[in-house]
């Protein structure tokens, strides 16, 4: 009875119909995980400054532009020097360097908004890879790729998520799938106090490792496995004793206005 309710109130929740109530799904990929320990998002990236940082765009391809066959407009979500939510929806200029209106301290989610493409499986949505960067051609903050096959995913795939301020979340599953063959290690980190400028600073904790992984994982507990308050910067990482795995990671979080 007690998981039929909760499976009913969060369907509620996704329906909108649960006031100060919402779920963020994040899902993260990363086709080269090698010895060192790294993020499991597209590029090994989660830039994590503590104060908010100018960003800039631009693709591969002069195509992606606002005529263009491409991406035409890509939207950005993250977080505003308070911590807060903001996202902007920005024109491309292939090639050229788009900055963006607002500044930033995370960013937890890239995707493409309009196209000059009509997308089917055999052309996608964007015509080159896309990066959101540090202004002035600085550090990668997140990437649009172009799969293995070149085929365009219109999609960061970024394995961490930052509560935002004015929030507390509460994590309710997660699911670990492995490339076959490869046994990578993945461990769960959690930081508290994101906006923390002056030591002491509050720890980067791991809450979960899965050693020697094969195949897949999924946790998916009756109630929520750990409370994240605000500001608490949430995700995967992982490694290999030798050679490089793909690892992608799934986690769904329950996000209550405080």
């Amino acid at each position: 009875m007690g998981s039929t309710l909760n499976k009913e109130f969060l369907i509620e929740v996704a329906k909108g119909n649960v006031a100060g109530h919402s779920i963020v799904n994040k899902f993260g990929f990363n086709d080269s995980v090698g010895s060192t320990l790294a993020p499991i998002t597209d590029g090994a990236v989660y830039q994590t400054p503590t104060s908010a940082i100018a960003l800039e765009i631009l693709s591969s391809d002069a195509n992606d532009t606002s005529a263009g066959s491409g991406a035409r407009t890509v939207t950005i979500e993250g977080l505003d020097s308070n911590f807060d939510e903001q996202s902007e929806t920005i024109t491309m200029n292939g090639t050229s360097v788009v900055a963006a209106a607002s500044s930033y301290t995370r960013i937890f989610r890239m995707y493409v908004a309009t196209s000059g493409t009509y997308a089917t499986s055999m052309a996608g949505s964007h015509a080159g890879a896309i990066t959101l960067r540090t202004a002035s051609a600085g550090a990668t903050w997140a990437t649009l790729a172009l799969s293995v096959s070149s085929f365009p995913v219109g999609q960061t795939e970024i394995g961490i998520y930052t509560i935002p301020s004015g929030y507390t979340g509460y994590l309710l599953s997660k699911h670990i799938s492995i490339e076959s063959t490869k046994v990578p290690n993945v461990l769960w980190f959690r930081r508290e106090g994101a906006d923390d400028v002056s030591a002491p600073f509050s720890p980067m904790r791991l809450f979960e490792r899965h050693h020697g992984t094969a195949a897949e994982v999924t946790y998916s507990p009756p109630g929520p496995a750990i409370t994240l308050p605000e500001k608490t910067d949430i995700g995967a990482m992982g490694y290999v004793a030798t050679g490089t795995a793909a690892v992608a990671v799934e986690f769904q979080i329950l996000l209550v206005a405080n």
